[in-house]
């Protein structure tokens, strides 16, 4: 309990000194994961690479697993030249769409991929995906990923066996590249800093209640509730990750059992450049604090291979990036187990 004394007392996002997560007992077999753009990118992927733990997750403006993977990366796997055919492909391919009559996009093809990691033991067997629930959402007014771009993601869980009615894929509105909350943040349609927007739709309530169900009517986090750790204690210094990263821990939770969250930040969207807007004003704290839920928001540091902090979908870190061996991959994999202790 003195670590969870010392990790609460951080009080949010104004301390200055982080310590180690909190040791929770928290339930980590019903992992659940969100996120935007390449924290959805970023979500799908844990969430498919980790599948035995992950029971879920919701993708806003993102696409299928493994879609940056070019074949010209797998052909010639060397660094950095695979990572510039890959980072072709996630931007002309995986965003806009351009390259979707080359097969970018295919289910079967990133399917087949899939199934190679996994009979590989690089990721968690695929026979998992058939008790997932998936949130999907494009908004009406993103002009950064494509809807096609994340109908594909629909389109890859399906042919992985998920059920059609385990999918919930929300589209329309007028919803920019941003999520959406019931009152705070841009107007509607922007795709702008700190990418949270008004659209009078709970978009952290949907995600939730999809994936686990009923919950008790939304609460107010309170700002004592959110700590500070230090992620390098977690992470090697090639996943690139900012020294500190938040949990917010309801009080509930202290005393063990409760279940995990892992929210991704899009690019342009870390603590580091618009403070507490995911943290604090996207709503997953306040459901998560009636409802007996932890939820972790890991931070990207940017560099000079990912100037808008983006997480890696692409393989700046690496080309296993698609795998539990890679460096992000096992940074938060880490975190989760140290709630769990």
């Amino acid at each position: 309990m003195a670590a969870v004394a010392s990790a609460l007392a951080a009080a949010g996002c104004t301390a200055t000194t982080a310590d180690s997560l909190p040791s929770l007992k928290a339930d980590t077999s019903t992992l659940t994961v969100s996120g935007l753009s390449s924290g959805g990118y970023m979500a799908g992927q844990f969430q498919v690479a980790f599948s035995e733990r992950v029971k879920g997750a919701g993708i806003v403006a993102a696409g299928p697993f493994g879609c940056a993977m070019s074949a010209g990366a797998k052909a010639i796997p060397v660094f950095p030249a695979a990572l510039a055919l890959n980072t072709a492909q996630a931007q002309n391919g995986c965003m806009a769409d351009y390259l979707s009559s080359l097969g970018v996009l295919d289910a079967s093809r990133l399917l087949a991929q899939a199934k190679k990691l996994a009979d590989a033991g690089s990721i968690d067997p695929l026979s998992n995906l058939k008790t997932s629930k998936i949130y999907l959402y494009s908004g009406a007014n993103d002009r950064t990923v494509a809807l096609s771009v994340v109908k594909a993601a629909r389109a890859f869980y399906l042919a992985a066996g998920v059920p059609e009615a385990n999918i919930d894929f929300v589209s329309g509105g007028a919803g920019g590249h941003a999520f959406s909350t019931a009152g705070a943040g841009n107007a509607c349609e922007l795709s702008e800093p700190p990418f949270v927007n008004n659209c009078n739709y709970d978009q952290a309530g949907a995600i939730l209640r999809f994936l686990y169900g009923a919950l008790e009517p939304k609460g107010t986090a309170e700002e004592a509730d959110f700590a500070l750790f230090d992620q390098r204690r977690y992470a090697s210094s090639d996943a690139t990750l900012a020294d500190e990263g938040v949990v917010y821990v309801p009080p509930a939770c202290r005393d063990g059992g409760c279940r995990v969250h892992v929210l991704f930040h899009g690019c342009k969207q870390t603590r580091a450049l618009v403070g507490d807007a995911v943290t604090k004003k996207s709503g997953f704290a306040d459901w998560a604090a009636t409802n007996r839920l932890i939820v972790l928001f890991p931070q990207v540091e940017a560099s000079a291979a990912n100037p808008n902090a983006c997480w890696d979908w692409w393989g700046y870190t690496g080309l296993d990036f698609l795998t539990k061996n890679a460096p992000q991959m096992k940074a938060v994999a880490a975190m989760v187990e140290a709630l769990g202790k």
